[in-house]
Formats: structure tokens, C-alpha cells, sequence
């Protein structure tokens, strides 16, 4: 699943000069700290850039010169020691980047028997010093807050499992919001007339994610489409029994048909570079188009399964959300509620694709319908349910005041499914399916989400933060 290693962050200690002549061996010793922090988060796929201790307002100018000019995409600000609130406010606005505070100490307690037989008050003071992480952050967050700063803090010490931990968990929000940003998402065809909860301001995607949108022609596509070479379609058959459990019953003429589309798919992608799609069309009955829409869900799932996200019925914040799943490598599944079943405590959710066959339980079935349900047509469709075990559902939502992240964390279980050639899943949540049910749908989500594997609610509030913007979790 998608990973995109390209991410600068910033890393700097602050400290006070003053303490370097006093205390022997106290520079070097939180230089170590810093250095090991760096090593963490350059294994964790980040390039780090590194602006070493800053411990006067001078050293914070230079500091976040040379972290601004590196375009670090998240800055990483090590409490080393006690350190004015002057010397770190023009690091952080300098930087104009979030900033995460590292109330780390080297130790989950201070060995108060060493200190307290050292004997001299002098060396005593500077063994506390390496200790004090904790002195400044009150300190810094009152400035930040009175001056505006976003940050958040992280709080533990070295040796601690939970600090590294969300450390990494930063590094993959601030990955899944550069690749929003660097996105391009294709839009071809319409909107599902009628779906009021679906249509949503564009212009408000490209300012809050940072995703260009290219608005796709149907007549491109079918010019990819008749373009395509026996060749071309004979290796897309292949790709299809090679991804799909292909069932008996499809007719050859109905896996070319969508043989070709694929083939027109690829070609719209690559063509356009693009990194997701949201599509839809009908148009007047018999139309030239038809035949491309109807045969559409197995190109757009292989799309899928493949980071290229791409979500029906024009759902421009439905394949926001897959594509943020698909950044932190939970995949993301096209998906709208199907049903409840109030005996088992669940949720059902579906979709008649595309799928994200990467987080299939088993070998996605490519099938036949003999209709589309609500649209025109029939062609092939996916059968597929989603790995039992965690999972998260995401939905980017649009509401009076802007957008914002809806996400809860559940558990996909195994039981009886609806076999009608759709995906569809069985979802337990802790909070049982009724009070669930009302919870998620009075946030305003549209009726559409996107379903990955993994519990990665804290690094979908994590990138809300990184954007900015609110998030609601149902719990």
C-alpha cells in the first residue's frame, strides 16, 4: 500500500546558554539526546534536517533560516533543558510550520539517591538540568498560545515504547498530508443527481488539502478506449484472473468489454498523472458512454488496489478520505451503509465498487449483474469483504463552516454477508451498532466512507491538526 517516503522534518533543542560554562559535560551529554532523537526519526522514512541547539534568540533567527530554506514539512522542537520562551518563539515563527514540543526526559525518574550523595550542590544542579524537560513547556505553551502557534506536545522519556511511537505516528501524518498536497485527482462526468450530501466546493478541497483537481472529458476516455490494441486487452485479461477470482458465469464479451475500459483507465491516469478520481455519468439513454460506465468497476478497482483511488457516483470527498487511508497504508474501501442487523450488534456496510482489493478477506470475485441498482446498465462488479479484524472508517465532511475529518475505529467481523456482487462487510463498534448509527450520522458526513485496516484514528486527528482543520471522532 501507498507510502510516500518523501518528507523533510525539522528537528532543534533548545537550551539557555548560560548553563554550557557552569555545567561540565551538560552540552554534549543533551547533544546525545537530540542526536538519538534524529536516529528515530530518520528510521521511521524521514529526511531529517537537523539545526542543532538553539540556546539564544541569535541562534533561533539563523536556526529557522536554515529549517525554512529546507522546506521542513513538520518541526520537531527537543526540550533539552530549561530554555527561555524567547528564544523559542522565533525558532517556531521563523519556521511557520506545526510544531511538536519533546517534553522527553532521558529517564522515567530521576535517580534521586545519585544526586542527593554527590555531595556537590554545583554538580547536583547540573545532573537535575539534563532532567528538566519538563520545566519549559508550561512556559512555551502559554506564548505559543498567546501568539497563535499550533503545536502539540509529546511527553515521556527516552526508553519509553509511547514516545517513539507518536513520534512515528507524526512522521505518517505529516507524509499523508504532503501527498494530499501533491495529489492530482481526476473528476470525469457528474455528480449522481439527487445526492445533495455528495456535491461539495472544489474550490474549499484545493485550499484545505492542497489537491489539484483536473476535470476529466468522457470523449478522452473513449478515445483511449478505441484506441486500445488487442494486445493491450489480452494483458489486461490476464491482470484480471491474475487479481480477481473471475467467476464462471461472466461472459467473455462482458470481461473484454471491461478489459478494454481499463486498458482507456491506465491510459487517463497516466496521462494525467493522476493519484485518485471520482466519476459518474449516464447521460441520455443509448448514448456512446454507456458502454464505458457500465463497464467501469473492475479497471477502477485494480486503480484501487493499486493507491489510485477511485470512488463512484462523483464522490469528491469520499476519494479525499481514500486517499488519506491509502497514505498511511490502511488502504481505503469505497463504502455507504447497507444495513443493520440489531441481533448481532452490527453494522453492514457495501458498496457495488471499486474496492481496494489489498484489504480483501480472501480473493476479490469478479461477477455479473445483471443490473446496476439506481443506475443504467449492467456489466461486472465486485464481490469482497473486508479482512476481519481493526479497521477505520473515514469520511471527509463539508459542513456549514468548512471541512472537517469524521472517523470511529471498528472491528470487521466475520458472519452471514449479502452475496449480490458487492462488497460488503460486517462492523462491530464499541459503542454498539444503534448508538453508532445515530452518532455518525448526525456529524453530517454524506452517505458515503472510506474503510481501511488497522486502528489509525489518532494519525487521522494527528493530520487534522497538520491541516488545521476540525475532526470528530465516534467512539
Amino acid at each position: 500500500m501507498e507510502q510516500n517516503k518523501e518528507l523533510k522534518a525539522g528537528l532543534a533543542s533548545v537550551g539557555l546558554d548560560t548553563y554550557w560554562s557552569q555545567f561540565e559535560g551538560l552540552l554534549p551529554r543533551l547533544t546525545g539526546y537530540r542526536k538519538e532523537i534524529g536516529a528515530r526519526l530518520s528510521a521511521f522514512g524521514a529526511e531529517v534536517v537537523d539545526a542543532g541547539m538553539v540556546d539564544n534568540p541569535d541562534k533561533a533567527v539563523a536556526a529557522a533560516r536554515q529549517l525554512k530554506s529546507e522546506d521542513v514539512e513538520i518541526l520537531f522542537v527537543f526540550i533539552s533543558t530549561y530554555a527561555l520562551s524567547s528564544t523559542v518563539l522565533p525558532l517556531v515563527q521563523g519556521v511557520g510550520k506545526p510544531v511538536i514540543l519533546l517534553n522527553v526526559q532521558p529517564v522515567a525518574a530521576i535517580d534521586y539517591e545519585h544526586i542527593n550523595s554527590m555531595g556537590d550542590r554545583g554538580k547536583m544542579t547540573g545532573e537535575w538540568l539534563a532532567h528538566c524537560q519538563a520545566c519549559s513547556a508550561p512556559e512555551f505553551a502559554c506564548v505559543f498560545n498567546r501568539a497563535g502557534i499550533r503545536y502539540d506536545i509529546v511527553t515521556g522519556y527516552m526508553q519509553e515504547d509511547y514516545v517513539w511511537n507518536e513520534l512515528k505516528i507524526w512522521i505518517e501524518a505529516a507524509r499523508a498530508v504532503k501527498g494530499m498536497r501533491n495529489n492530482r485527482m481526476g473528476i470525469l462526468g457528474h455528480y449522481y443527481c439527487g445526492m445533495l450530501d455528495v456535491y461539495t466546493d472544489t474550490t474549499l478541497q484545493s485550499a484545505v488539502f492542497g489537491t489539484h483537481i483536473e476535470l476529466l472529458e468522457m470523449c478522452e476516455l473513449k478515445a483511449y478506449r478505441d484506441a486500445a490494441t488487442e494486445t493491450e486487452v489480452k494483458a489486461k485479461l490476464h491482470e484480471f484472473q491474475e487479481s480477481f477470482d473471475v467467476a464462471a458465469e461472466c461472459e467473455q464479451y462482458e470481461l473484454e468489454r471491461a478489459a478494454r475500459t481499463s486498458v482507456a483507465l491506465d491510459r487517463l491516469v497516466e496521462t494525467h498523472r493522476l493519484g485518485s478520481m471520482a466519476y459518474y455519468y449516464e447521460g441520455y439513454a443509448g448514448n456512446e458512454y454507456e458502454n464505458i460506465v457500465t463497464s467501469i468497476i473492475a479497471g477502477n478497482t485494480l486503480l484501487t488496489g493499486k493507491n489510485v483511488p477511485v470512488a463512484g457516483e462523483c464522490e469528491v470527498k469520499n476519494v479525499q478520505a481514500m486517499k488519506i487511508m491509502s497514505l498511511l497504508g490502511a488502504g481505503g474501501s469505497f463504502s455507504e451503509f447497507y444495513a443493520m442487523d440489531f441481533n448481532d450488534n452490527i453494522v453492514m456496510l457495501g458498496h457495488d465498487g471499486p474496492a481496494h482489493f489489498a484489504i480483501a478477506e480472501g480473493r476479490v470475485r469478479l461477477v455479473p449483474l445483471p443490473l446496476y441498482h439506481g443506475k443504467p446498465g449492467k456489466g461486472l462488479s465486485i464481490q469482497m469483504g473486508v479482512k476481519h479484524g481493526d479497521v477505520t472508517l473515514l469520511s471527509v465532511c463539508e459542513g456549514k463552516d468548512g471541512l472537517f475529518l469524521l472517523t470511529a475505529e471498528g472491528e470487521s467481523v466475520p458472519g452471514p454477508t449479502l452475496q449480490i456482487g458487492n462488497t460488503n462487510s460486517r462492523y462491530r463498534f464499541a459503542c454498539g451498532a444503534r448508538d453508532f448509527m445515530n452518532s455518525w450520522s448526525k456529524a453530517g458526513p454524506s452517505h458515503h466512507c472510506a474503510i481501511g485496516v488497522g486502528h489509525v484514528a489518532n494519525r487521522i486527528e494527528k493530520i487534522a491538526f497538520l491541516l488545521n482543520i476540525p475532526v470528530q471522532r465516534i467512539e
